[in-house]
This record gives C-alpha cells, sequence and structure tokens, in this order.
C-alpha cells in the first residue's frame, strides 16, 4: 500500500502486519526497491493499494508548472508505476492478484481549485480500466474506489478547512455527512477481495450521493417534506 499512515490509507491497514518503505513514487527505480523489500519482508505479493496523492488548492490560472507535475506525478505516474511492479512481480510469481486505486469523485466532474488533483485522478481509471484489460488473463483485477467528502484530516484539511467550506460542501451531500475513513475502508476491502473475484476494470464511487445530486435548475424538494 502507499499512503497508509493516515486517513484511508491506515483505515484499509489496520490489522495488517506492516513494513514502513519511504519511497519516491515518481522514480521507477525506488518503486522497484520498494516492491523487492516486500517480497524479501512477505515472501511473495498478492496485491497493491495505490493510496498516495498531493494536493493543494489554487486556481489553474495561477498553478506552476512544478506544482501541476509534482501532484500529477504522485497521483498518476507513481500509480502506474507502482501498478506496472506489482504486476510484474505477480507475474514472477505466476499467482494472481488485486490491485485497488483510491482516487476522487471529483474525478468524475471536476474541483475548482484543484485542476492538477482532478486531472491526475481523472487518469487513473482509464489506466486501471487498460490494464484490467491486458492483465485479466493472469488473473489480476484492477479496480477504483472514489471517495467523495470524508473525515481525513489529510485531504480533508487541504480542500474543506474551514467550517464555511465544510458547510458548503456538505450542502451538497445528499446524505448530509462527511464518509468515515472506516467506510471507504470497507468498499476498498471489497473490491481487494474474494467477494469481488469476478469484479475488474470497475470504479465503484463511494461521495454521499454527490455527484448524482447536483442540480442545475436548483434543489428538488421531496413531497411532504
Amino acid at each position: 500500500m502507499t499512503g497508509g499512515s493516515s486517513g484511508i490509507g491506515r483505515a484499509v491497514a489496520p490489522g495488517a502486519e506492516g513494513l514502513a518503505v519511504p519511497p519516491d513514487l515518481r522514480d521507477p527505480e525506488a518503486v522497484d526497491v520498494l516492491v523487492a523489500r516486500a517480497v524479501d519482508h512477505f515472501g511473495a505479493l498478492d496485491g497493491l493499494v495505490n493510496n498516495a496523492a498531493g494536493n493543494f488548492v489554487t486556481p489553474g490560472i495561477d498553478l506552476s508548472p512544478n506544482g501541476w507535475r509534482a501532484v500529477v506525478d504522485i497521483v498518476l505516474t507513481g500509480s502506474f508505476l507502482c501498478t506496472r511492479a506489482v504486476a510484474r512481480q505477480l507475474r514472477e510469481q505466476g499467482t494472481p492478484g488485486a490491485i485497488l486505486s483510491v482516487i476522487a469523485a471529483y474525478a468524475w466532474h471536476g474541483h475548482p481549485g484543484a485542476v492538477h488533483s482532478a486531472a491526475a485522478k481523472a487518469g487513473v481509471p482509464a489506466m486501471t480500466r487498460t490494464l484490467a484489460v491486458e492483465l485479466a488473463p493472469r488473473g489480476i483485477r484492477l479496480n477504483c474506489v472514489a471517495p467523495g467528502p470524508h473525515g481525513d484530516r489529510g485531504a480533508g484539511a487541504a480542500l474543506w478547512a474551514t467550517q464555511e467550506v465544510r458547510a458548503a460542501v456538505l450542502s451538497g451531500v445528499p446524505a448530509g455527512r462527511f464518509a468515515t475513513p472506516q467506510e471507504i475502508a470497507g468498499t476498498a476491502l471489497f473490491l481487494l477481495g474474494d467477494r469481488a473475484a469476478y469484479v475488474t476494470g470497475e470504479c465503484l464511487t463511494v461521495d454521499g450521493g454527490q455527484w448524482l445530486g447536483k442540480q442545475v435548475y436548483g434543489r428538488a424538494t421531496t413531497p411532504g417534506a
């Protein structure tokens, strides 16, 4: 797993034996070292969770090329490099496996102030679906989970840092609350597990109906409400 020290990643990982390795996920050689150390420690691999991300809020017109590259390289390039390295290891082992990438619900509709993150996360499902077809004959499944607003201190601190912004975000969530990291982890674990053994190339959105509830002509009212 990448990005497993807090938030969603930490919620996915509890109860599992861990090995902490701090690689630069943008560096192919560093990623190969990460996989080799994991194999040395655990004996083999059976999957991967791409959860590492970077984000900060700024208007796209003011976004520097370095800021763009930093986020896109971590989210999109890093996910590809880790996926490639783990898939190669599974091929060498001759074993099936499951690879899950954590993106964001705003990959579907964008997010003002986060063009770098939205673009990077939108690229991950395309990568996932392409490799899902290529790797299916080897028994390697690839899926995504797309969280909406949640109580992760990392992403939450960057995107909805004030009470005013939090209230504005929640006004667009039909469920009326933020998700917990544990709820998102539950979906992630389903996609990684045997109950999803015939699911590949899919992306499950976990956002309390946020992207479905967007209104163009004003919020609809419920009869009798």
